[in-house]
């Protein structure tokens, strides 16, 4: 996608090998590009957020195994970068679906061929999640104009919450990549923004990954989504996941759940756009099976934000010795699920129906 007019991917390798990145803890203010260089850097990455969304980790830590093998290619090497990569970030599937992935391909190879293979293998992630993130896209279209012709050719208000956009991937996003097709399209869209509290990835992300690329948006604060339906000014949700279960259950982030029931109470069609990667077919019971990373309490006590004079601070909105929880994800359970954006077409959130859309993948 582009930002003023240049095109981006939030992750990619330079002609000198070097591994950059989009820092995203410094949007909307500051477009920072930082190298990563070591393992650590790569790790602190990942843990640290300024890499963040399931398919970005992902593509992130395959890099990561492709520039330790580059530094050490033995099989320690390999399977303690697999467990530093690993603990960084437990709730997204890709980050593990990533390391099991490059184990695969490396494992076999002697040493000294490990380091290219491992980056040729890099790339071809990255590359197969763009093409993914446009095929959700393409089908995802489909559904936005069926509601446009229902409208006459009016205008489509579609809600998101966090951000499932293309900093969240490797390029044109999950939940957004319908939404930059319609517009292509011709198509009269409008996008709600939720705020996406605690960190503010609506606010900041989507909300500056719309504004570059001339999407009409407006930014609303997360408790004024179910209003909104209310009142019918919502006509689809589209949100993105970090892990779904073999059954449709959705794990995204914090506050999905209740744009679900909000949805499912004003029936307004609630969409999950699902990169097959992002598929957990271990897990059953999300509410019970999947494990909700908890996540330091001053992203709750504390916000970014840009001052007026143009410094990036953070502040403190709350008590001196006030305590935070900070669970960063919830499960949105299947029935509320109105279907799966994939990039094999539009399914029911249901085992056999998710079985029947993947039965390459289901049967392992």
């Amino acid at each position: 996608m582009k930002i003023d007019g240049k095109p981006y991917r939030s992750i990619w390798r330079e002609p000198s090998g070097e591994v950059r990145i989009i820092d995203q803890r410094w949007l909307p203010h500051e477009l920072r590009i930082v190298p990563l260089a070591t393992r650590q850097d790569f790790a602190d990455a990942i843990r640290d957020m300024w890499v963040r969304g399931a398919p970005l980790i992902g593509a992130t830590a395959a890099y990561g195994v492709a520039v330790q093998m580059a530094a050490d290619p033995s099989d320690a090497s390999l399977r303690e970068t697999w467990e530093v990569l690993h603990e960084t970030r437990p709730t997204a599937i890709n980050l593990k679906w990533a390391l099991d992935e490059m184990t695969r391909v490396l494992q076999p190879l002697p040493p000294e061929a490990r380091a290219e293979a491992a980056y040729r293998r890099a790339a071809e992630i990255c590359d197969e999640d763009v093409e993914i993130n446009r095929q959700i896209g393409l089908h995802g279209l489909e559904i936005i104009r069926e509601i446009a012709k229902k409208k006459g050719g009016g205008r489509v208000n579609v809600l998101t919450h966090c951000n499932a956009g293309w900093p969240a991937t490797v390029d044109w996003g999950t939940a957004t990549s319908p939404i930059y097709h319609a517009v292509e399209d011709g198509i009269d869209v409008h996008v709600f923004v939720d705020e996406t509290r605690p960190r503010n990835q609506g606010a900041q992300l989507t909300s500056w990954e719309l504004n570059s690329h001339g999407v009409s948006h407006d930014l609303i604060v997360d408790n004024a989504g179910g209003h909104m339906m209310q009142h019918g000014e919502v006509d689809l949700v589209i949100v993105g996941t970090d892990r779904t279960t073999a059954r449709g259950d959705v794990c995204n982030k914090i506050g999905t759940y209740l744009k679900a029931l909000a949805a499912k109470a004003n029936g307004v069609p609630f969409y999950v756009a699902l990169p097959s990667p992002t598929i957990d077919w271990t897990v059953s019971d999300g509410i019970r099976e999947i494990p909700i990373e908890e996540r330091g309490g001053e992203e709750v006590t504390h916000v970014q934000g840009r001052d007026a004079g143009g410094n990036i601070v953070s502040v403190q909105i709350s008590p001196d010795g006030t305590p935070a929880r900070n669970p960063a994800f919830d499960v949105t359970p299947a029935e509320l699920v109105t279907g799966l954006i994939t990039e094999r077409g539009v399914c029911k959130a249901d085992a056999a129906a998710m079985a029947a859309m993947f039965p390459d993948l289901a049967k392992g």
